[in-house]
């Protein structure tokens, strides 16, 4: 009988990692299909990825009368203040009024997607 180095044997009766509930079928078993020089390749890529998912929101993405809050550091995204208007149309906010506001809002990525959140009065 001849002796298989240890590793193969612990890796031999190993199951492979369970992917984790929320990647999608097709990528849970594609995924340990691929050489590993692919999915090094994929790793780099999905870094790069959330890199660039997480970019910071830039002032020229925001809208014009949104301004930044000095201090509001949110771990995820910009926080600004914003008049709005309230939609109703017989409100004179619609047309030459004075908006309502201030109202803070934070601007941040989601899905690739510039996507905002009220957070209240400032």
């Amino acid at each position: 009988m001849q002796n298989q180095p240890l590793h193969k044997a612990i890796m031999a009766d190993e199951d492979p990692p369970a992917p984790p509930g929320s990647l999608p079928k097709y990528l849970a078993e594609g995924l340990p299909k691929q050489d590993t020089e692919t999915l090094l390749e994929t790793r780099e890529y999905l870094e790069t990825l959330i890199e660039w998912s997480q970019r910071p929101v830039e002032g020229a993405e925001l809208p014009e009368d949104a301004q930044p809050v000095e201090g509001a550091s949110e771990a995820r995204g910009t926080v600004v203040e914003e008049m709005v208007t309230c939609g109703d149309e017989t409100c004179a906010c619609m047309t030459d009024g004075e908006k309502h506001g201030p109202y803070l809002y934070r601007y941040y990525r989601e899905g690739g997607t510039l996507t905002s959140e009220y957070l209240g009065k400032p």
